[in-house]
């Protein structure tokens, strides 16, 4: 809750300068007009740079000038499956009557203008894609390798990834599941630890340069939700139910207000996990890359000297916000699946659980 706070706070301020320096930029006037420009002043833009970050593209760039084409997939009714290399569209250059303009592809005429009456389905590989395909075949790597490890090392220590991964998969155990769901916890502990590691595995890849923002995509969070929210609609028994069409304790004459509100509840709780995790996601992003950008903004406004006179503060508070964002990556993580836990949990817990608070402790005493 306090890194969330922290990331509103720091991201009005990134705010609030960058609005500033565009003050200052409208304010000079004219001076070092570009020809053909009509009186605009050509210089940093830090909001198309965030957005070029942290937006979904064709090609995945690493680097300024360091791009790697991803192939590019397109089917319509009258060309069927066309597949080429992301790196014919760079700089908006038109390939074979496509082109793509603000990270779409679309069809051109040739006069070289966009036909909006083309339908085009694009199931191109794109740097959010090949990030998701990256930490699957992480999880796929690592994880076997720890099974192995438990089978091998049977009643013996643990070594090897087998020992730094054991600490978290048994704190998701008994610390997330078995206090959350109760006796049924072994029924939905791999659904919780893909989960946990999936969110904190593109969580860390999104913090190295040039990486995708795969979990601050709000479809990939979306879908995360919908799978929590099928899991928690199918395992509900009927006292969950029940709760949701006909609350205990509540008077007859409330009902039409209840229930109505116990349903929009349902649907509320996987849209705050996909909100949720997106938000601070993205804003922590967009805070770190906001204060990179004030190097640049400086040397825009003030010259090369104040560039390099603010060039140590900026790197030193971003540097110290990695660090929390390091720690985000595991909060966010741990928040998403206690959540999803905590949600499951209601809906599979007995009548006599819910009414007496009889826990997992509890119920395994009786």
């Amino acid at each position: 809750m306090m890194s969330s706070v922290i990331n509103r706070f720091l991201l009005a301020i990134a705010l609030v300068m960058s609005s500033l320096a565009f003050v200052h930029a409208q304010e000079e006037g004219h001076e070092g007009e570009v020809p053909g420009t009509h009186g605009k002043k050509e210089g940093f833009n830090v909001g198309e740079m965030i957005m070029h970050h942290i937006k979904d593209e064709h090609g995945w760039e690493f680097a300024h000038g360091v791009t790697l084409p991803l192939p590019v997939i397109l089917y319509s009714q009258d060309r069927g499956l066309e597949v080429f290399s992301s790196s014919h569209l760079a700089n908006e250059a038109v390939y074979n009557g496509y082109k793509q303009e603000h990270g779409k592809i679309h069809r051109v005429d040739e006069a070289g203008k966009v036909d909006h009456e083309a339908k085009i389905y694009d199931f191109s590989i794109t740097k959010n894609v090949a990030s998701l395909l990256l930490s699957a075949v992480i999880l796929l790597l690592i994880f076997p390798a720890v099974s192995k490890g438990y089978v091998t090392n049977k009643g013996k220590a643990p070594k090897g990834i087998q020992s730094l991964l054991e600490p978290i998969i048994l704190f998701v155990r008994d610390e997330i599941a078995k206090p959350s769901i109760g006796p049924k916890y072994t029924k939905f502990l791999p659904y919780l630890l893909t989960l946990f590691f999936f969110i904190l595995v593109n969580n860390l890849l999104g913090l190295l340069p040039g990486a995708a923002n795969l979990t601050g995509n709000i479809a990939v969070t979306l879908v995360l939700a919908v799978i929590t929210f099928l899991i928690v609609t199918f395992s509900g028994n009927k006292h969950y139910w029940l709760h949701i069409l006909k609350p205990t304790g509540v008077p007859i004459a409330l009902l039409p207000i209840m229930i109505p509100v116990e349903i929009v509840g349902v649907f509320m709780k996987p849209i705050s996990l996909m909100v949720r995790l997106f938000a601070n996601i993205t804003a922590g992003h967009i805070i770190i890359l906001s204060l990179l950008g004030l190097i640049f903004m400086a040397n825009h406004l003030g010259g090369s000297g104040t560039s390099l006179a603010i060039s140590p503060v900026v790197v030193f508070f971003t540097l110290f916000l990695n660090m929390i964002e390091l720690l985000v990556a595991f909060l966010q993580a741990f928040i998403f699946t206690l959540l999803t836990a905590m949600y499951i949990g209601s809906a599979v817990e007995e009548h006599h659980e819910a009414d007496h608070g009889i826990g997992y402790e509890g119920a395994e005493a009786h």
